[in-house]
């Protein structure tokens, strides 16, 4: 947006509001000491259309630069003119000094608030303690200017062994309305589950942060996963070819055993391909327990976390492995493919039956 020609009333005030808080920041003294903070200082947790150009960028810089090399800025609109404007304004408060500031300013050097580097160390590992308060408010306006705010934690984490499954399904908009130093006030929120977090919010900005939005068009994210296995599926439903169990294999069971790797763990993979027969005969709950040294109810709970992962990566591949079974069992030829379906179905989204939860509490007694 270029001031050059003023077109509408609202540019003519905007700008005379920018001069107007431009003359009173700079003339007046009592205002000296808040020219070296960044603009990122008076944003609240609340805040929409975060001019984030300008986040990193002190008081006095901003000010030194012309209004029209301001509003040509890539990614200031109008709008965010008119925020930057609104932030000026409460430097100028008497009791200025705002939330995420003053409370992230007792737990880090003042630099540290208002960083723009990059979160990653250098080994390229996510460091949540490279963090700032200006890169957070960056995230949650990625992820607001995106809708993403009912979308949960656990569907988008990297991997879900180090988030607590108490909070797999929380939304990220729980977080949006926190400044950083809040979220790390917040019970039960240790150092590694901010750490996931912030992971999450920062992977999603970075998936997200150059793409532009279309009136007519809307962005999903899901597990790397999920788009491949949905087309197979859906292709499958609509096909008349016939399917063998290697293709069931490699095109569904395989891409999900993976996946459970990435989220549980080597144990819960090898324990879930046993029971799937990847490598060998598919062995017994009392099989696994014997090798492992454990109950057969150990056994059952480590297999649940299949179903609880996919419970929250991929809950619409429920209704799509049901209704390929149901299509594969009425075809003659396909008992193998048919097999396997229905073992990774019930593996990772059958509700346990009477038969298992009596299996269960069988174990449970002898254990006692």
């Amino acid at each position: 947006m270029r001031f050059n020609k003023i077109t509408s009333a609202e540019d003519f005030q905007l700008i005379n509001s920018f001069d107007e808080v431009k003359q009173r920041l700079l003339e007046d003294k009592k205002y000296s000491d808040r020219l070296d903070k960044p603009l990122a200082y008076w944003a609240l947790p609340n805040d929409r259309r975060l001019p984030l150009a300008f986040l990193g960028r002190t008081i006095g810089d901003l000010l030194a630069t012309p209004f029209d090399e301001l509003s040509a800025t890539p990614g200031i609109g109008q709008k965010k003119i008119s925020s930057l404007v609104t932030l000026l304004n409460r430097a100028t408060k008497e009791d200025a000094g705002f939330e995420p500031s003053q409370a992230a300013a007792k737990e880090a050097p003042a630099d540290d608030n208002f960083s723009t580097k990059s979160p990653l160390d250098a080994d390229g590992k996510f460091d949540p303690s490279l963090v700032s308060e200006v890169l957070w408010l960056r995230w949650r306006e990625t992820v607001r200017r995106h809708n993403l705010g009912n979308e949960r934690l656990g569907r988008l984490a990297p991997t879900l062994t180090d988030l607590p499954t108490v909070i797999w399904n929380t939304p990220l908009e729980f977080y949006m309305g926190h400044s950083l130093a809040e979220i790390r006030r917040l019970k039960t929120h240790g150092e590694k589950r901010v750490r996931v977090v912030l992971e999450v919010f920062y992977r999603v900005h970075e998936t997200l942060d150059l793409a532009q939005g279309q009136p007519h068009l809307a962005i999903a994210l899901r597990p790397k996963m999920v788009p491949v296995l949905e087309t197979w599926g859906l292709d499958r439903l609509t096909s008349e070819a016939p399917v063998s169990r290697s293709e069931v294999m490699d095109r569904l069971t395989r891409p999900m055993l993976q996946q459970i790797l990435t989220d549980a763990g080597q144990t819960v993979h090898d324990l879930a391909a046993g029971r799937l027969g990847i490598e060998s005969a598919p062995q017994s709950v009392r099989m696994q327990a014997r090798n492992l040294g454990v109950t057969r109810a150990r056994i059952y709970q480590l297999l649940e976390d299949c179903q609880k992962i996919m419970a929250v990566r991929w809950p619409e591949g429920r209704a799509i492995l049901e209704s390929l079974c149901r299509k594969i069992e009425e075809k003659p030829g396909e008992a193998e493919a048919c097999q396997l379906l229905t073992a990774t179905r019930d593996l990772f989204y059958a509700v346990k039956s009477e038969e298992d939860e009596a299996d269960v509490e069988e174990s449970e007694v002898a254990s006692v």
